[in-house]
């Protein structure tokens, strides 16, 4: 049940591709606290994907949309606007997509063709969103932007490959937009650090079940789950979190400032005992 802390509010929902995704629980979320959305995904996942059965279920319009390109954004922003009747209140980026982890090319045998792909579709794709808000002047005031990035910025995971540094950069472009967001119309721009989560896009990376297991058992509240994270999204779009801007914010269930916890020799043991039985 809600209550009402989107009431009124606008939103646009990039990246909800089936009940895996965290932006599909981020998007019922929303409406379910008394917001209207338009969700957005590019043209090939509306014929794979379930998103149409979230729009009928929402009372959504679908505005498919390629995020790397500028012509896309301008109309999905405009469309919007036009569908919702008025300027966005908040905006959720959830796109990631690395070619070189789905070929599984390891990371010192990357094709750089594909790593600059990876950069423009997961972070480069963040910048252009907020670039082509801010030139249609498509952000209501006080509005909130979310990107969703994860540990690996910050951290060494070999296994997510160029995804780390994509996340580094997606970081950093909701540092340097958000002051001028800021500074414009008070619109503040944030990322949420999640928990390893099971995700279509998540459980292509190598190795990513044992992952998660490992993350579970060192966070003192063990992992993040996808409807927690949107919860957490709705506080961040509410008008609760007004100063809150061009952070990095930490949602894992308190992994990130863990060094060893009990729980992880106990995980290891098994995992090594089931290993040898197999």
């Amino acid at each position: 049940m809600g209550n009402n802390l989107l009431k009124g509010k606008r939103g646009i929902i990039f990246g909800a591709l089936d009940e895996k995704s965290i932006a599909w629980k981020v998007a019922e979320r929303c409406v379910e606290e008394g917001a209207t959305i338009t969700l957005t995904n590019v043209p090939v996942a509306l014929r794979f994907g379930g998103i149409k059965e979230l729009a009928k279920q929402l009372n959504a319009e679908i505005i498919p949309a390629d995020a790397t390109k500028i012509e896309d954004l301008e109309n999905l922003f405009t469309k919007s606007m036009e569908i919702l009747g008025g300027k966005i209140d908040f905006v959720l980026h959830s796109i990631g997509m690395s070619i070189n982890v789905r070929k599984k090319r390891g990371y010192t045998d990357i094709k750089y063709d594909w790593m600059q792909k990876t950069f423009d579709i997961s972070a480069i794709s963040f910048h252009k969103t907020m670039q082509t808000a801010m030139k249609l002047d498509a952000m209501a005031d006080w509005g909130s932007i979310l990107g969703l990035t994860y540990i690996a910025a910050q951290r060494t995971f070999p296994d997510y490959s160029e995804m780390a540094e994509s996340k580094a950069l997606l970081e950093s472009f909701a540092r340097s937009f958000g002051y001028h967001f800021g500074v414009k119309n008070n619109v503040r721009v944030n990322t949420i650090s999640q928990s390893p989560t099971v995700t279509t896009a998540g459980s292509g990376v190598k190795g990513f079940n044992d992952f998660l297991s490992y993350a579970d058992k060192l966070s003192p509240l063990g992992n993040a789950s996808s409807n927690a994270c949107a919860d957490y999204c709705v506080t961040m779009f509410s008008d609760l979190t007004r100063m809150v801007t061009m952070q990095n914010l930490f949602h894992d269930g308190g992994f990130s400032n863990m060094g060893m916890g009990p729980g992880v020799f106990d995980w290891a043991k098994e995992y090594v005992k089931n290993a040898e039985n197999e």
